[in-house]
């Protein structure tokens, strides 16, 4: 093989590597900005369809008055995750309502740590089919919380059952999450 052919034969190599770097490069770019815009559509879905147990907010009260001949039984449950050494718990294990009637629960958030410590709580509701009927008119999961060592907290979340929620649907599950949140995270808008 001459030097000529040698030469326009690397040549040729190291465009071809050049334009696939290019296309792998534009590729991992693509994945990234997919992933990072995946969060926020995921909750999108999940906010307007009720998919994984999240909820809608409720801008105004129930419509359409109380359902007295139907009661509901709303469950509470609570965890703290790994990290934040919290005792939180809820103040009432469940609650019988009527489709369509404003209703108070509450949570008490204990730091147990020996520093102040922020966290911040999510709720998921089971069934599934029931997360787009509870509907929350204002909840201590919408900020973050910050609590001094040996501080306790009373939380109240007030909410409604739509009066839309299926027939054969007579209990749901309403769970809070407790997580940890980074202190500069938390002073950008802390209770």
């Amino acid at each position: 093989m001459s030097e000529d052919a040698g030469a326009t034969k690397t040549t040729t190599k190291r465009a071809a590597n050049g334009r696939l770097a290019w296309v792998l490069a534009v590729v991992a770019l693509g994945f990234f900005g997919f992933g990072f815009g995946l969060v926020p559509l995921y909750n999108t879905l999940c906010h307007f369809t009720g998919l994984n147990g999240k909820t809608d907010e409720a801008s105004a009260r129930p419509v359409g008055g109380v359902d007295l001949s139907r009661t509901v039984t709303v469950e509470f449950m609570s965890t703290v995750m790994p990290g934040l050494p919290w005792q939180f718990r809820p103040m009432e294990r469940r609650l019988r309502v009527h489709p369509g009637e404003p209703s108070t629960a509450t949570y008490l958030a204990t730091n147990l740590g020996g520093t102040r410590f922020y966290g911040q709580a999510i709720m998921s509701v089971s069934p599934e089919q029931a997360a787009t009927h509870f509907k929350k008119i204002e909840c201590f999961c919408y900020h973050k919380q910050g609590l001094d060592p040996q501080q306790s907290r009373v939380m109240p979340v007030v909410f409604f059952v739509s009066r839309d929620l299926p027939p054969e649907i007579s209990t749901i599950t309403v769970s809070y999450s407790a997580f940890p949140v980074a202190e500069e995270a938390a002073l950008r808008g802390v209770n």
